[in-house]
């Protein structure tokens, strides 16, 4: 039988206050959706996105560090999870919520994501795991990502 050991103690610092992530989580319950997380890490005017080696015809090549908020697990502790896992960044404050949107899951669930900024510990070394590469992208210009991220990262830069 396998078993997941966590090994790393989720207490950020939460600039972005107490009540709004509980807020936050109150709204996905009573609305029935799953929640999910997309992290902002910023740094000298770019943001960190993640490339797929392969991706499908019509969608984003780049994404967000991001997860599924497992069952009983905090959305704090799901942003610190989501960084660490898919850059091996330490998330050190979550310091804005930036915004969400609802979407269908391929199972055809209702699906919330919400989307933070963090500060890491430090900003590198990067090392992705899920995916093929990484690239600290500029703000200025057209980001190749999906309208729905470039709304977010539109709330990021006002």
């Amino acid at each position: 039988m396998w078993c997941a050991v966590w090994d790393f103690e989720v207490s950020p610092k939460r600039s972005i206050g107490e009540t709004v992530l509980a807020e936050l989580e109150r709204r996905a319950s009573a609305d029935a959706v799953a929640l999910r997380v997309g992290v902002v890490v910023a740094h000298n005017d770019a943001v960190l996105m993640l490339e797929h080696e392969e991706h499908a015809e019509g969608r984003s090549p780049l994404h967000l560090p991001g997860t599924v908020v497992r069952s009983g697990e905090s959305l704090a502790g799901a942003v610190v999870r989501a960084v660490r896992e898919e850059t091996g960044l330490d998330v050190v404050d979550i310091v804005r919520h930036l915004g969400s949107f609802d979407y269908l899951s391929a199972a055809g669930k209702p699906v919330r994501r919400e989307h933070f900024v963090a500060e890491v510990a430090t900003t590198g070394p990067v090392r992705v795991t899920n995916y093929a590469d990484y690239r600290w992208v500029p703000l200025a210009g057209e980001l190749p990502v999906t309208p729905s991220i470039r709304r977010i990262l539109g709330k990021y830069q006002e």
